[in-house]
């Protein structure tokens, strides 16, 4: 019920951003169609589940091809997916796993399944392939994932926002829900994952955080939603991850 009334929403959605972007009224609209008002009205609200027939007269009053009006596959499925982004350390995979396992959705570590696909490590692709390597399966991973259903919830790597090709896609697709924290609590956390290697031979580690943080940062600011992982702890973030996303 909840992909049919998503794939209703957003019929609605592209038929009211049409009839607004050429002019016309919810009554002008009913009369070069030949539909109600109220049949109209009940579209756009999302409550209409119209047949093709009057999809088609919908079309011809919105002066748009009837195959762009249909085109919803992408729409419908997004807000069953949640795409968590963030800089490394951000609790994408802590609070991806609670806030899983209370919406009762597969969770589903991007760059795990980069692994997978090249059959090596993370460090071992960007250092014996490169970053063009690492993106190229990044965009492999993620059109996997995507065609794996309608509901789940996406850790991704730190750096997607860099991708114009992966993040667009992955806005396209996704709810996305920026966690945020201070440069100090990254770095914290992923030494508490036993991982030392940012401040292995680089004195000025935390300088080049900020740097790369306050880079990314309007990108980031793209996503739907952001919530503070510095100031609230998992439980507090899932919850309200659940209150916006209800």
């Amino acid at each position: 019920m909840r992909s049919e009334q998503a794939l209703l929403s957003e019929l609605a959605r592209k038929v009211r951003e049409r009839r607004q972007a050429v002019g016309l009224t919810v009554s002008e609209l009913a009369r070069r169609s030949g539909l109600s008002r109220r049949y109209v009205t009940e579209a756009e609200a999302g409550r209409a589940n119209p047949t093709i027939l009057k999809l088609a007269q919908l079309a011809a009053a919105l002066r748009m091809p009837l195959a762009e009006l249909c085109d919803l596959r992408v729409g419908a499925l997004r807000g069953e997916r949640i795409a968590l982004v963030g800089l490394r350390g951000a609790g994408k995979s802590a609070i991806g796993r609670r806030l899983a396992l209370a919406l009762e959705v597969p969770f589903v570590e991007l760059d795990q399944r980069v692994e997978v696909l090249a059959g090596m490590s993370l460090a071992e692709i960007f250092d014996l392939r490169g970053a063009p390597t690492y993106r190229r399966l990044e965009r492999e991973a993620l059109e996997a994932v995507l065609a794996e259903g309608g509901r789940l919830v996406i850790a991704t790597g730190g750096s997607i926002v860099t991708s114009k090709e992966a993040f667009t896609r992955l806005r396209e697709s996704c709810r996305t829900l920026w966690l945020r924290a201070t440069p100090e609590d990254h770095l914290e956390r992923v030494y508490a994952q036993g991982d030392r290697r940012p401040m292995q031979g680089r004195p000025r580690a935390m300088d080049e955080l900020r740097a790369i943080l306050a880079e990314r940062t309007p990108l980031y600011e793209t996503c739907e939603f952001a919530l503070d992982t510095s100031t609230r702890d998992v439980d507090e973030v899932v919850g309200a991850a659940l209150e916006w996303l209800a």
